[in-house]
């Protein structure tokens, strides 16, 4: 029997209505968890919601891994991390594009992970407890999956702070990556720092509004232009 989080009368709406996280004043009573574990989420009677991990550290106290009774292991991983790149797939043209993000979080039902794919490089942010126990597992899944050249890590923000952990970079698997990458997206080049520029080195999840912006400049230019 897995550890369990019971929630206060009436506390348990948010999650019903699949509200990811768990604030630490929802909490009725925990039992038998450890910062870290996984845990499962009850409401006031006792009945299973939802399974998470937990720290008693952050504010938000408990992340929702799945609203189903299933295992959170390497298998679960694996499938979560799949459904993302499956997800993506129409949405990326290979011959044009090579930068994307490839998982965001509680978006994709990995909560607390950042995924970003740079030309042949990974990069990963663990943000909380919950991921960053199991780091070496994601690492060894996004070899297999994407199998890039090197994965790096930035998981160098201020919300680690607050789930008790210590800022890293560093390379996490294979060749570090140089101190430019050279990415394509929507056929524009870009050159991305991703060592010590901003996030994971650029706004990835700005894609359409760029090409966005792009296309209203190229109607200007051309009005100009006459």
């Amino acid at each position: 029997m897995l550890p369990r989080i019971i929630l206060k009368s009436g506390k348990d709406k948010p999650l019903l209505a699949r509200h990811p996280w768990i604030f630490s004043g929802a909490i009725a009573r925990v039992e038998n968890a450890s910062d870290g574990d996984t845990v499962d989420i009850c409401d006031s009677a006792g009945r299973f919601i939802a399974r998470g991990y937990y720290n008693s550290k952050s504010q938000i106290a408990a992340r929702v891994w799945t609203f189903d009774d299933e295992p959170i292991d390497r298998a679960f991983l694996q499938a979560r991390l799949q459904r993302a790149l499956t997800a993506r797939a129409p949405l990326i043209d290979p011959a044009t594009t090579n930068a994307y993000r490839v998982v965001n979080a509680e978006s994709d039902f990995l909560p607390g992970l950042i995924i970003d794919r740079y030309a042949d490089f990974s990069v990963m942010q663990f943000l909380t407890l919950g991921v960053e126990q199991r780091k070496v597992e994601l690492v060894e899944l996004v070899a297999e999956l994407l199998a890039p050249r090197g994965i790096y890590e930035r998981s160098d923000v201020d919300v680690r702070e607050k789930e008790g952990l210590a800022s890293f970079v560093g390379v996490l698997r294979g060749e570090e990556p140089p101190d430019l990458i050279e990415i394509r997206e929507n056929q524009l080049r870009f050159l991305v720092d991703v060592k010590r520029g901003h996030k994971t080195g650029f706004y990835l999840d700005q894609r359409e509004n760029r090409a966005r912006v792009a296309r209203d400049l190229s109607g200007r230019l051309l009005h100009l232009s006459k």
